[in-house]
C-alpha cells in the first residue's frame, strides 16, 4: 500500500480514501501530503462527522465579523488555513446536503466566500477525503450527491483492515512513536525486536487505534 503513495502524491488530483474506522486513513492522507509538492504548506484536518451541522460551514469557510451573534471578529476557516497545502475531509459522507453543494462549488470553481462575507476567496488546496461509508450506495439512496462523488473520487484508495496490511505496521508504529515523542516531550528511538514481533503477530480487530494502544503499553 505505502509503495504507491509517492506516485499518488505527485499528482494534485483529489483523493478518496475508504475503509473501516481506524484503518489509518489520516496517516495515509498525511503521507500523501508529505510526499507532495505542497509539503511545505499546511496539512489541515477536519472531521465532517464530528461537528454539528450549524458549525460545519463556518469551520470550513470561516466567517466575517457580524456574520452571526457572537462573531465579533473575523475567523479564517479550514480552507484558508490549508491555503497552498492539503485539506483532509474525514468522514465526508456525513456532510449535510447544503454543505455538499457548497463543497462541490469549491471543487468546481476553486473559490468560496466566508460566512457573512461578500469577497470571493481563492481555494488553492488539495482535497483528500475519507469515509467508512459506502458512498456509491449513499448516492443511489439520494443521501450523497452524485456529482460531488465523482469530483472527489478521482484517485481512490481502498484501505484494507490493518490485519491484512502487516507490511505497513513498522511504518505505522514509527509514526506513533514520533507522535508520542512530540506529545510527551520525550525521546523514543523505537521498539525492541521482541515488542515488534508481538505487535506484528496480533490481528488488530480495532485497527490503528488498537495498534496505538498496544504500542503505548509496550
Amino acid at each position: 500500500m505505502l509503495d504507491v503513495l509517492p506516485t499518488i502524491a505527485a499528482s494534485d488530483s483529489t483523493v478518496l480514501i475508504t475503509g473501516e474506522s481506524g484503518t489509518g486513513k489520516e496517516l495515509i492522507a498525511r503521507a500523501i501530503h508529505n510526499h507532495s509538492q505542497r509539503a511545505k504548506k499546511s496539512f489541515v484536518a477536519v472531521n465532517c462527522g464530528g461537528l454539528p451541522d450549524t458549525l460545519i460551514e463556518s469551520e470550513l469557510f470561516g466567517y466575517e465579523a457580524g456574520a452571526f451573534t457572537g462573531a465579533s471578529k473575523p475567523k479564517p476557516g479550514r480552507f484558508a488555513l490549508a491555503q497552498g497545502g492539503t485539506l483532509f475531509l474525514d468522514e465526508i459522507g456525513d456532510l449535510p446536503p447544503l454543505l455538499q453543494v457548497k463543497l462541490l462549488r469549491v471543487l468546481q470553481e476553486k473559490t468560496y466566500e466566508p460566512l457573512g462575507g461578500v469577497k470571493t476567496l481563492k481555494a488553492d488546496v488539495r482535497i483528500v477525503a475519507a469515509t467508512h461509508h459506502d458512498l456509491e450506495e449513499m448516492v443511489k439512496e439520494g443521501r450523497f450527491r452524485e456529482d460531488l462523488f465523482y469530483r472527489i473520487n478521482v484517485i481512490k484508495i481502498e484501505l484494507p483492515p490493518l490485519r491484512e496490511r502487516r507490511e505497513d505496521l513498522p511504518l505505522l508504529i514509527n509514526n506513533f512513536i514520533n507522535r508520542f515523542s512530540t506529545l510527551q516531550d520525550k525521546t523514543v528511538t523505537g521498539v525492541s525486536p521482541e515488542a515488534l514481533i508481538l505487535l506484528m503477530s496480533y490481528s488488530y480487530p480495532g485497527n490503528v487505534r488498537e495498534k496505538d494502544a498496544k504500542a503505548w503499553r509496550h
